[in-house]
Formats: structure tokens, sequence, C-alpha cells
């Protein structure tokens, strides 16, 4: 038998018969033989542990009682310098004493900066929340369903003003009168500038659809026949134009536009509805059948924007009872996004050079919004119009965009900002023959 069993043996025998003494003696006995090699291992079950809780707590008052003022003097010294020790006086308890170390650097400092100023972050561009410039637009139709302006790749804008249509060049901020139309003819309620920035097509109250040539400043042809009532809409396709009227639609055709490839058309209307034509399905010889009828919208479809990083991509813009913009993958018909604007959308345009899409609204602030895509986070709000902002366009450079109102005005505004310019790369130098020879100069 080991040692510390036979010791716990005795150990039970003795505290059964509650020597506490004895226990003590045979302790020290064996504190002090050859055979102490293994450790101690109590049997719980042959413990007094009411005893044992007596002498460490009752018994050990009588024994301070007796050591009187001395022993509180040393306690009371042995906890100041407790305290001091430990610094336990403060009110943070998980606080360094003294600073922290500096941290090694792995990398030395002057590389680190080096790789890191090499692509500075690009700061947030300045947004003006004014107009740069603002001109008369006077007897200008407050109607939600025409089109009355276009700004063209020659840079020049057209506005039409009940029956005459203005020419307002960009390059050089001069305004001349391409025509004005008789008054059986009626109102000119569209214009539309063909891909060439030279023709122009202008539709009238009259349901004829007049073609200019705006350099020679003549008229080339009218086309008669194509609807009942009045055009409201127009759109160029190179050469080809597609023109929209009351007999469209369910109701009248408010948009249409063409996405920049030529494949498809999207045109929305005043029955609230969005088609999507596919040139695929198109036909000489029958009615062209649309390939999807979106009716997500609950009020008028006006604003339409072809996305131009993404061909598939149309945004669309509802009216007073419906608020929202969405988008649409055009491929399948299917609607990725919405949001609701809280107010008449009229127009919408993506900036050419940012992922950016800017819209404008009627009632109650009458303001345009540029939005970030995809987030759809408001980057800018711009006030200014009094009226419902239902015309806008950009020019073809990107940077400044226009904007009609039903308060007789037209304004200009830098929306968009100048697109970043590239830095051609240096190049590298040319090494010359024979490097090792000296030159004579």
């Amino acid at each position: 038998m080991a040692a510390s069993d036979r010791l716990s043996a005795l150990l039970v025998r003795r505290l059964s018969k509650g020597s506490l003494s004895s226990c003590t003696e045979l302790m020290m006995q064996f504190r002090h033989t050859r055979e102490n090699l293994d450790r101690f291992i109590p049997n719980r079950s042959a413990m007094d542990f009411d005893f044992a809780h007596y002498m460490l707590t009752e018994g050990r008052k009588g024994k301070e009682n007796k050591k009187g003022v001395l022993s509180s003097l040393s306690k009371e010294a042995y906890l100041k310098l407790l305290a001091e020790t430990f610094n336990m006086n403060r009110t943070r308890i998980l606080a360094f004493k003294n600073k922290s170390p500096t941290p090694v650097e792995l990398i030395p400092h002057q590389f680190y900066s080096s790789v890191h100023q090499s692509k500075p972050s690009t700061p947030l561009r300045h947004i003006p929340q004014t107009s740069e410039k603002t001109l008369d637009a006077l007897d200008i139709i407050d109607d939600y369903c025409l089109n009355l302006m276009d700004w063209g790749s020659s840079n020049v804008l057209s506005l039409a003003l009940e029956n005459t249509v203005y020419l307002w060049d960009a390059s050089n901020g001069s305004t001349s009168e391409l025509v004005t139309v008789d008054d059986e003819d009626g109102s000119v309620i569209s214009v539309s500038w063909a891909a060439d920035g030279q023709h122009i097509a202008i539709g009238l109250n009259s349901s004829s659809v007049q073609l200019w040539d705006s350099t020679a400043n003549r008229l080339l042809r009218t086309l008669k026949g194509g609807h009942q009532s009045r055009v409201g809409s127009l759109d160029w396709k190179n050469h080809i134009l597609t023109t929209g009227g009351m007999d469209g639609h369910q109701q009248e055709v408010c948009g249409l536009k063409w996405s920049a490839s030529g494949q498809q058309l999207a045109s929305g209307g005043n029955d609230n509805l969005l088609y999507i034509w596919d040139m695929s399905m198109a036909s000489m010889h029958s009615r062209s059948q649309w390939l999807h009828k979106l009716e997500d919208h609950n009020a008028a479809v006006r604003a339409l924007a072809w996305c131009p990083f993404q061909h598939n991509l149309l945004a669309s813009g509802g009216g007073g009872s419906d608020c929202c913009i969405k988008f649409w993958d055009t491929h399948t018909g299917a609607c990725l996004d919405s949001v609701d604007t809280g107010s008449q959308v009229c127009a919408l345009l993506w900036n050419k050079n940012e992922r950016e899409l800017l819209s404008s609204h009627g009632s109650t602030q009458n303001q345009l919004t540029l939005w970030k895509y995809p987030s759809l986070v408001r980057i800018a709000e711009l006030t200014g119009h009094t009226s419902r902002v239902l015309f806008m366009d950009q020019s073809p450079d990107g940077r400044t965009v226009a904007t009609a109102a039903g308060d007789e005005t037209l304004r200009f505004w830098n929306a968009f900002g100048a697109p970043e310019v590239k830095k051609d790369a240096p190049k590298a130098e040319q090494p010359r023959p024979f490097p090792h020879i000296r030159q004579i100069r």
C-alpha cells in the first residue's frame, strides 16, 4: 500500500473518533518520513465540514482579539502598502501606469507613405445649388404629355414656344428663330434633333410633322396621315423618325426613347403603361408586337432614360399619383429597383461620365434631384424653378443640363460637372545607340 493510502486510512479513523490533535501529530510524523513520495488526496466523505468551517471562522476571531492594537496597526499598514503597490486609489482599474510602448514598424515609414500617396482619394466634386444662367421662355405650354425642348449634337438647343421654334447656340449664346407655323396648324408640341445635329423634326397640334434643315433654314417635307391627332412625342434612330400621338397607346403617348444600340424602343403613355418594342419583332406587313408590357406605374409615364453604361437598363418615372423612378432589365422585363421620390417625376437624365441619374420634379419643390446608382442615395437637390420642371436635356459633352418649366424660364445647371480628363502616360525614353560612347557636342 502506498504511503498516501496508509495516511488516508489513519486520518479517517482519527477523524471518525473526533481526535483532531492526534490527526495533527500523525500529519507531522508523516511529513518527516522518507516514504512521503505521493500527493495527499483527501476523502471528502470522511471529513467533518462543520468543524472545519468553525475553525476557519470563529476560531480565528479569538486569536485576532488577542492581538489587539498591534494587529489593527499592522493590518492598516498592510492595506496601505497594498493600495500603493497596485495603485488601487484610481477610478479606472484597467489602465496602464505608463504609456504603452511604441509598436514596431514592420515596413519603414518612408516606403509605407510612398505606397499610399501614389493613389490619392478622389475628392467629392462641388455641385452648384443654383443655375448658372437663366433665360426667358415666355408662353411655354405647361403640358405633361408634350416634349418642347431638345439639345442637338451640334450644340444647338431647340425650344418650342407656342407657334414658334427658337434655336439657341450654346457656343456663342446667340438666339435665332427657325420657324413660326400657321395658326391652322396649331401650336408646336414636340421637337427632336436628328443624329447629325442639322435636321430637326417638329410635331404639330394638327397631327402633321415637319422636317427642317436648320443650317439652310428650309422646310424639307411635311409628313401627314400618320396620326389622327396631335403628335406630342418624337425620337430618331439614325435616319428613321418615330412619332407618338394620342392614338399610340390606349391613351396619348407621353414619351419615346430609342436605346443607344437602336435595337429597342421604349414608349410611355398617359394610360400608365410602359412598352418595350424590339426590332427583331418588327414587321413591314403587320402591326408590330411589343416585347414587354410593363404595368407597375400608377400614373402617366413620361420620363424615360436609357443607361449609357448598361445597354439593357432603362429608367422610367411616373406622374403625380405614382412619384416613383423604376429601373428595368429590358431583356427580361424585370423591375430591378424602385425609389419613391415623393413628387411627380417629369424627366430623367443619366450622367454620361459617372454612375448618376438626374430627375426633375413637380410640386411641391419643383426640384432637380441627383441620385447615385445603384445605391439610389440622393447626392444633391437643386432648386430655383417655381413650377414643375417638365423639360430637361443635356449638352453633347454632358457637362451642362438645361431645364424649362411652366414658370416660363429656361435654366442651365452644372449638375454633372466636367468629365475627368485622363492624362497620357509619359513616353519611355528611347535608348540611343552605343550608350557607352560619350557624345560629342
